[in-house]
């Protein structure tokens, strides 16, 4: 196994691990986006750009609900 192989599978694995945690802390909650954080702006504004049609927002909530 390469030094540059095995760093990506140590980063990939971390991305994995670390995904729920910052989805979490930005916003995304099991409970749906919370009130006043920074995803609840960032809704709020891909709403209104896309007219109210499914955003990358929408689809982060629902990984933030599965973690």
């Amino acid at each position: 196994v390469s030094v540059t192989g095995l760093a990506i599978a140590i980063g990939a694995g971390g991305a994995v691990v670390s995904a729920p945690i910052v989805l979490g802390a930005v916003g995304f909650t099991s409970a749906g986006i919370a009130v006043g954080s920074y995803v609840a702006s960032m809704m709020s504004a891909a709403a209104i750009a896309n007219g109210g049609g499914v955003s990358a927002v929408a689809v982060l909530q629902s990984a933030g609900k599965n973690k």
